[in-house]
């Protein structure tokens, strides 16, 4: 991070919501104000339980406001016009579960939600909350649907949290808000905007799921993909203006929108799929769990229990990842996944070159969080450059980290 950002003549405005980490807010009141920029806090009634209105309003050196109906009659209640038209950029830190649903779903209930509806700004959400509540469900939906809605996320940190656990959900340090703050004014310096490099005119081809290799007409070997990874790089890839193709294997999962889905069920399938695609994919993401093997006279009728013992003679499934790497084209981007519970990153980079890839993520499904659930830990490889070690994240913010890393790399090369 640059030592002191120049932020001079920049409106902030910054929301904090109702937890223990909103005392974080006072250093980085103190920081952007110190870069330069005006500063103008908004706090919702829960958040006076964790510092006082005092405290931030002395650092910000301005009111600080709560309601949208303030006790006055002084037509302050129509400050979330102005204040959003005055901001350069809306920042909420701490970005509690509750607040991150209201703003997912237009809940107008405080100065804050009013204002983010009104702002005309940019608006970065910096979520703190206990590791399970920032790993549910609903909180991630929420968290896409803001995404979509073209508010920026600034993961949750990973460490100690208040409740004695360790895990992601704090809040980003005051000094990692600021690097971000500055680097998203620059972007409108520039009319850059604060996203990751583009993917508009490119094709992108991604492959998800499990795959089902049939014993008979009712048994398969399968494994326990969700399909989560491959669904979340299609939708941030479909959000970066490419043009997706996602071949699945079965899931449980919605095809994300704007997304060309092809379904299959068995290895062969998916190789057919994505051999058919390969040749027009500018970058191709190979994150399905396809089965190794498959048996070699699956049964027309159901197998009956007759002995003790079932013997089944397996036949080894195309290798999908080696083909594209032998028949590549020398602008196409290949970036393979590896699940490893032994020597990682040695067998890792063995595949990455054995396979002519561009790029490897590695993790480990006996690590906690990392593997078939909502949240992975990943190493990313890549053949001409050092490897990177990501934290335990959702897997949408893996797909985005991803992304951003191949993208910047992809323009590096081509520049």
């Amino acid at each position: 991070m640059p030592a002191s950002p120049d932020l001079s003549e920049r409106h902030v405005v910054l929301g904090v919501t109702g937890s223990i980490a909103a005392y974080k807010a006072a250093p980085l009141v103190r920081l952007l104000k110190k870069a330069g920029a005006a500063v103008r806090v908004l706090m919702t009634p829960d958040a006076e339980r964790f510092v006082t209105p005092l405290t931030l309003g002395t650092l910000s050196e301005g009111e600080v406001l709560t309601d949208v109906f303030p006790e006055n009659e002084d037509g302050s209640w129509t400050k979330h016009v102005t204040l959003g038209e005055w901001a350069d950029l809306f920042v909420v830190a701490p970005a509690t579960a509750q607040t991150i649903a209201k703003l997912a779903h237009g809940f107008c209930d405080s100065m804050l939600t009013a204002t983010a509806l009104s702002a005309r700004c940019p608006l970065l959400v910096c979520p703190a909350m206990d590791r399970e509540m920032y790993r549910h469900a609903a909180t991630q939906d929420n968290l896409d649907r803001l995404r979509e809605i073209g508010y920026e996320i600034l993961p949750a940190a990973h460490g100690e949290l208040a409740s004695g656990l360790v895990g992601q959900g704090r809040m980003p340090e005051p000094g990692v808000i600021l690097e971000r703050v500055a680097e998203i004014v620059a972007g409108t310096d520039t009319n850059e905007g604060p996203s990751a490099p583009p993917l508009a005119g490119k094709t992108v081809l991604v492959t998800a799921g499990p795959t089902r290799e049939p014993i008979d007409p009712v048994r398969v070997l399968t494994n326990p993909s969700t399909g989560t990874m491959g669904y979340a790089l299609a939708k941030a890839a479909a959000g970066r203006g490419a043009s997706v193709t996602l071949v699945t294997g079965p899931t449980s999962l919605s095809p994300p929108s704007g997304v060309e889905v092809v379904s299959v069920q068995t290895a062969d399938e998916m190789n057919d799929a994505v051999q058919a695609r390969r040749t027009g994919a500018d970058y191709v993401f190979m994150a399905a769990a396809v089965a190794d093997y498959t048996p070699t006279d699956p049964s027309p009728s159901k197998r009956k229990k007759t002995d003790e013992g079932l013997v089944l003679h397996l036949r080894r499934t195309p290798d999908i990842l080696k083909t594209l790497g032998d028949h590549a084209r020398p602008d196409q981007v290949l970036v393979g996944f590896a699940l490893e519970t032994d020597d990682a990153l040695e067998n890792a980079r063995r595949k990455l070159k054995k396979k002519n890839l561009d790029w490897i993520a590695v993790n480990n499904p006996t690590e906690d969080g990392a593997g078939f659930g909502p949240t992975n830990r990943v190493t990313l490889l890549r053949h001409d450059g050092p490897s990177e070690e990501l934290p335990l994240m959702p897997k949408a913010e893996v797909a985005d980290a991803l992304l951003d890393r191949v993208c910047a790399a992809q323009e590096e090369r081509t520049s």
